[in-house]
């Protein structure tokens, strides 16, 4: 007999072997038939896999997080078999979950989305069948053999060690897979397909390139039902839409992945690195520049072209091999060398806005989200191993003043050492340590996710949360102890030795281009007043009011507003109606009755319109709005 032990504590014999289901069915029938899986001695499986030995055990059903990706998985299958039933040519490759979702990669026939509702269809007969998903274990030949007519299946197979391989079978479709997987597919009630695109196989681009189908399964309906609506709302944010929209930025085949901002683009960049500018200064940063093209031996120092030189652009100056920076640390590194430093120069703040260059595959170039060209708000801090808990505590408070400056919260992410590593055991419990004092004195929750720090050295990553409630990785804080070693740096202590300072690298946006895309489906496209490109335009109801409306936007521009007058000869309605297109948050209307009392009428986005608004008034409470940077601008309206 074996012990079976629940997460109470409480235990049962069972005759060995005995799967899960039965030794569920043994609490209740029904508990059973609605378990997904279990986790046997830590350990994800199926409900139907053999316990052979004593095991402490827990069941996971549909309202367990475990549960959701392990309902995606199945999924994935589910649309392969439907494709293959569908297309039997179609050769498979690989299905992962992914967040929100899963995908299937074919090396098949170009499918589009007016294809999905017939695949969608066999997929609900497969659902309806309530196919049993087993596994089986084979041997790598027995593998090769069963693969024998799937080049793909059975490369991946090749590249496995020898030993047990596991298949997963439903009805005549068998996949190559780890699992684990639902006990039917009948569980599989809520799904859809969401895109196609290309994806080479492998990532590589000589490789055959596949059709990769996308989509998405939840348990219950009404979660599909919600996740389809804000699909589609975050559909009406596309950055990329609203920015050809707003006349923020293009892309151009002449420099594919690399962003061209044009004048309304540039002033909503320009209102962001001024505020960045200030808060910095306010925080103790100098800031400093540093060349894109620098020497092969620099690189080579910094563990660049070793690590990363896939992904950097190289070139040949003066015929020395040189690298246009990928990032902006090593130019960080020979600035603090320019001079010698005391203890009391300690700790060094120094930021740059640096312009990087990545080689990305052009398959995963996404809008101003992924791209080849961008700029950092870098910043590398020296300091000595004291200042660690309070350096890092003043860049958390900083963090939370900028992003609330946008309405934006965030939460917080400790990555400790992982299983390779540089440094002495007493250097990594020195930084973990001062990271986790830091986290703790600012006192938010947050996640520790064990052994996924740097190689050099441990890491707090900074997730946003968005308007509609996705979260975006953009502010980092790692603990260098790589840099400082390989590039010799050197403090003078109060012993008036030599020692190495540490190093914090840490960004707040991030790179700067995703950042204003996150920026820009935040608001979709509606910013407030101090980021906007464009804060006010003025109409003139007439030819002859011109005048006055051009003294108003002079006064405007003089108080330091981005203002235009629309004077064209259209019709009054419609030139409101291209401004509220173009997301303008004040539409100022000047007619007779304003010009003689000296008031403006000022219509907003939500289309009320404030009529008799003083001029000075007004703009000594735009002024204010715009320095306080208000996220909207309710008081400056109530006092209209």
């Amino acid at each position: 007999m074996i012990n079976i032990t629940f997460p109470d504590k409480t235990q049962r014999q069972f005759e060995p072997p005995v799967d899960g289901y039965t030794v569920a069915a043994s609490i209740s029938e029904g508990f059973a038939r609605n378990c997904v899986a279990m986790e046997a001695n830590g350990r994800l499986m199926d409900i139907y896999s053999q316990l052979q030995e004593d095991a402490g055990i827990r069941f996971i059903t549909p309202k367990d997080p475990e549960a959701l990706d392990i309902l995606r998985h199945t999924a994935a299958h589910i649309m392969a078999q439907a494709v293959l039933r569908l297309y039997p040519d179609a050769q498979p490759t690989i299905g992962p979950v992914v967040e929100d979702g899963f995908y299937y990669d074919f090396d098949m026939e170009p499918i589009s989305e007016e294809d999905f509702p017939k695949i969608e269809a066999e997929m609900k007969q497969i659902v309806k069948e309530k196919l049993p998903v087993r596994r089986q274990e084979v041997t790598r030949d027995q593998a090769i053999e069963h693969y024998r007519h799937e080049p793909y299946k059975r490369e991946l197979i090749c590249e496995l060690e020898d030993g047990t391989i596991s298949f997963y079978v439903q009805g005549e479709f068998t996949d190559l897979c780890r699992g684990p997987h639902l006990p039917h597919t009948g569980f599989v009630k809520a799904f859809k397909l969401l895109r196609v695109s290309g994806a080479y196989w492998r990532g590589d681009s000589d490789r055959p390139q596949l059709q990769r189908i996308y989509g998405t399964a939840f348990f219950d309906k009404k979660d599909l039902k919600q996740y389809l609506t804000f699909l589609e709302e975050a559909r009406k944010r596309d950055h990329r839409k609203i920015g050809a929209a707003l006349d923020l930025f293009s892309f151009h085949e002449e420099a594919p992945g690399m962003p061209f901002f044009h004048a309304n683009g540039m002033e909503l960049w320009n209102a962001l690195l001024d505020y960045w500018r200030r808060e910095h200064r306010a925080a103790g940063y100098v800031e400093t520049k540093t060349p894109i093209i620098l020497h092969r031996s620099l690189w080579e120092q910094s563990g660049h072209w070793e690590n990363y030189r896939e992904n950097m652009y190289t070139l040949v100056v003066d015929e020395t091999e040189s690298a246009i920076k990928p990032m902006n640390c090593p130019g960080g590194m020979l600035l603090f060398k320019q001079k010698r430093h005391s203890y009391r120069d300690l700790p060094i703040r120094s930021a740059e806005i640096g312009l990087v260059h990545r080689h990305e595959l052009s398959g995963v170039l996404s809008g101003l989200f992924r791209v080849r060209a961008f700029h950092q708000d870098d910043a590398h801090i020296f300091m000595t191993p004291e200042m660690i808990e309070p350096e890092i505590l003043g860049i958390l408070q900083l963090v939370r003043r900028m992003y609330a400056t946008f309405g934006l919260g965030f939460h917080l992410e400790l990555s400790t050492r992982p299983e390779k590593s540089i440094g002495t055991d007493a250097q990594w419990e020195q930084a973990t340590g001062g990271l986790t004092a830091a986290l703790d004195a600012y006192g938010a929750d947050y996640k520790i996710n064990e052994g996924d720090g740097a190689f050099y050295g441990p890491k707090i990553d900074i997730h946003i949360k968005d308007a509609i409630g996705r979260t975006w990785q953009c502010g980092t804080i790692q603990l260098d102890m790589s840099l400082p070693e390989r590039f010799d740096l050197a403090y003078v202590g109060r012993d008036n030795e030599k020692h190495r300072p540490v190093m914090i690298h840490r960004v707040v946006f991030g790179s700067i281009e995703r950042f204003l895309g996150i920026l820009i489906e935040h608001f979709a496209g509606k910013f407030p007043l101090w980021l906007a490109p464009v804060q006010a335009v003025v109409l003139p109801i007439n030819d002859t009011l011109a005048p006055f409306a051009k003294e108003i936007c002079q006064r405007l521009f003089a108080a330091g507003l981005r203002a235009y007058v629309d004077h064209r000869t259209e019709s009054l309605n419609k030139k409101v109606r291209e401004a509220q297109l173009a997301k303008i948050p004040l539409i100022l209307t000047v007619g007779d009755k304003e010009k003689s009392a000296g008031t403006l009428a000022v219509r907003t986005l939500d289309g009320a319109v404030h009529h008799g608004a003083p001029v000075d008034g007004f703009i000594s409470a735009v002024c204010d709005n715009v320095a306080r940077r208000r996220l909207d601008m309710e008081e400056l309206l109530s006092g209209l």
